[in-house]
């Protein structure tokens, strides 16, 4: 089964709920042998019911279902099914999950508790920075290339998913982190560097859960408790533009998703915040405080 444009966690996710599938529906078969064409959308609800009396959320029966429907869709495509028993099924509903995301003064914290005097300090000091700088993900820092970083333009040429590019702004702090690194890194390069921006110890590219495990320690220490990924700081990059009067689209852009409602997960500003800049930027609200302080001297 061929699966574009989802990352290895999803897809090692998918291969999990296939087997669970195929485990379950050989109850339904006596030899026990599965046939793709037999099973009928019954099979698959009891299945589903299976997996809810087991625990599984609504949203990881959304991904199996989703899973599922794939792995059939896939089957007609090649031949080795005709039918696709998944398809008139509904993916059951689920809320989505807030980000987690750290405030302006924590993630100010966070940048600055890497080692200053130490290789690999000021490694991941240019890595932190340049996350909350510029909302990449994990897997996008691995792949970033020296010749990709305009210091003069502070501007980065990112490769996303399906190696879409996008040319990303990156902030003075970011730039001054990074140029600091670039003066360690040759400590760090070797024969299997090539131009790649960041370098394990070994003098190789990072992949993603090297990065995890290499910031994880910060993350952890701010957030003090665990399950804290860098991904929190692409959040907390998202979250603290739009608190401060960024354009939605702009942040689409930088976040490199393909649709809009996807970056609308980031408008979870506190309410606070947004009666702040209305009565702050509204010509009707400021009207409204002035009548209520008149109202004020004239009971005084």
């Amino acid at each position: 089964m061929k699966v574009e444009g989802k990352s290895s966690h999803t897809v090692i996710a998918y291969q999990k709920d296939l087997m669970q599938l195929e485990s379950f529906l050989k109850n339904y078969f006596e030899d026990g042998d599965i046939r793709l064409d037999d099973i009928i959308p019954l099979q698959l609800r009891d299945f589903m019911r299976y997996r809810l009396e087991e625990g599984d959320t609504n949203r990881t029966l959304a991904r199996k279902l989703i899973a599922i429907n794939m792995f059939f869709r896939y089957g007609m495509k090649m031949k080795f099914c005709e039918k696709n028993p998944v398809a008139k099924m509904s993916i059951p509903k689920f809320e989505k999950k807030l980000p987690k995301f750290f405030n302006e003064e924590d993630a100010a914290k966070l940048v600055e508790l890497p080692d200053p005097t130490s290789v690999f300090g000021i490694r991941n000091r240019a890595i932190l920075e340049l996350i909350y700088s510029s909302g990449l993900r994990a897997s996008e820092v691995a792949t970033t290339k020296v010749s990709w970083l305009d210091m003069s333009k502070r501007v980065l040429l990112v490769h996303g998913k399906r190696n879409k590019a996008r040319i990303v702004p990156v902030g003075k702090q970011a730039i001054a982190a990074i140029q600091r690194y670039l003066q360690v890194r040759p400590k760090l390069a070797s024969e299997f560097s090539g131009d790649i921006l960041f370098l394990t110890k070994s003098g190789k590219p990072f992949d993603q859960e090297e990065i995890w495990a290499a910031l994880s320690k910060y993350l952890t220490a701010v957030a003090q408790q665990k399950g804290y990924s860098p991904h929190v700081l692409r959040h907390t990059f998202a979250t603290h533009l739009l608190k401060h009067g960024a354009d939605l689209r702009a942040i689409q852009e930088m976040l490199g998703h393909e649709k809009l409602t996807t970056t609308e997960i980031y408008t979870h500003v506190s309410l606070e915040d947004v009666q702040k800049a209305y009565h702050k930027a509204h010509p009707r609200a400021k009207e409204q405080i002035q009548k209520e302080i008149k109202e004020n001297d004239d009971e005084t």
